[in-house]
């Protein structure tokens, strides 16, 4: 007893020489991002949808390339990065969500659909070509054009949350 007393110190000095050689960057964003990558690129994304909204493509865009700056520790560079990320705005549409007893919308979705092809560098096998979607409610007596400075925020955070967790949450 008196000799495992002894031997467990040196047992666990020895535990992170056995484990040394498995590594993987955590992070409390909840990334999980190979210690070999050390750039991203993120293209514009183009607003290519029937109805076009003036602020969605720069909103996008630096949205997710503000992710990225403040969640890893990955340098933005203008292309050819470990992680790259390109695509288009698909689809920007304004629907009816609830009906009233007299067959009127009281609320409206807008909704918004992007496509992106993910490349990763480092590991192929993650690599991605998704289209992801999201919406938020609005009450239809207001005109779209007035709620868009709002829910246009709102909607992009949503898609970036998305967009980020499918690159580099693995688990």
């Amino acid at each position: 007893m008196r000799q495992a007393k002894h031997t467990l110190p040196y047992l666990l000095l020895l535990l992170p020489l056995l484990f040394g050689g498995c590594r993987v960057s955590y992070t409390f964003s909840g990334a999980s991002i190979s210690p070999e990558m050390k750039t991203v690129s993120i293209a514009r994304f183009p607003n290519n949808a029937l109805l076009v909204a003036p602020i969605l493509s720069s909103t996008l865009t630096e949205a997710l390339q503000d992710r990225f700056a403040r969640q890893t520790k990955l340098t933005l560079v203008p292309e050819g990065g470990d992680l790259n990320f390109e695509g288009e705005i698909t689809n920007y549409t304004s629907t009816p969500a609830a009906i009233s007893g007299d067959e009127y919308a009281v609320l409206n979705n807008l909704t918004i659909t992007v496509r992106v092809r993910f490349t990763n560098s480092v590991d192929p096998a993650l690599n991605y070509d998704k289209t992801f979607s999201a919406f938020s409610t609005y009450e239809s007596s207001k005109l779209l054009q007035e709620v868009e400075p709002t829910l246009i925020p709102e909607i992009v955070e949503q898609l970036v949350e998305d967009i980020f967790n499918a690159a580099v949450s693995n688990w």
